[in-house]
């Protein structure tokens, strides 16, 4: 009989990340989806300083992004969304992107959604199961270092 506590513990852990991925984007940015208007890029960078550039849609999280490059606040400065394989045009480095409707701002978030950019794109295939659960992609180290022009 195969042990069930390693899949039980898998379980909880992504269940856990699911709603606490909700609650903290919740929180972090209380705009509601409704919300969108004209298309805003920003980059981030992580510890590897990789860079990463992704898509904002709703205004409020476009100006918490504005606001974190300019220094008007530091709270919720990391990258926080769903991850799709396939590469931008506005982000043409990588093999991913994040979903523009997901994207969010946290401070803490849970351990089995960090990841470097590099370390993604090298175990992208493996994306939506015991790593990165419901492909949210939280990387603790980013942060938000400027808006960028896309043509």
């Amino acid at each position: 009989m195969r042990p069930v506590l390693p899949v039980v513990t898998a379980l909880a852990a992504a269940a856990t990340l699911a709603l606490s991925g909700t609650a903290q984007a919740q929180q972090a940015d209380p705009a509601p989806k409704s919300a969108l208007g004209p298309a805003a890029y920003f980059e981030f960078a992580d510890a590897a300083n990789d860079k990463f550039v992704f898509k904002l849609t709703d205004p409020a999280k476009i100006q918490h992004a504005r606001d974190l490059v300019n220094g008007v606040t530091t709270a919720n400065p990391s990258v926080i969304g769903k991850i799709v394989a396939g590469t931008e045009s506005y982000n043409p480095a990588w093999s991913y992107h994040y979903d523009p409707a997901t994207v969010g701002f946290f401070e803490v978030a849970t351990e089995v959604c960090d990841a470097s950019i590099g370390y993604v794109e090298e175990h992208l295939s493996e994306v939506g199961g015991a790593f990165l659960p419901g492909n949210t992609w939280c990387p603790w180290s980013s942060h938000v270092v400027r808006e960028v022009t896309v043509p």
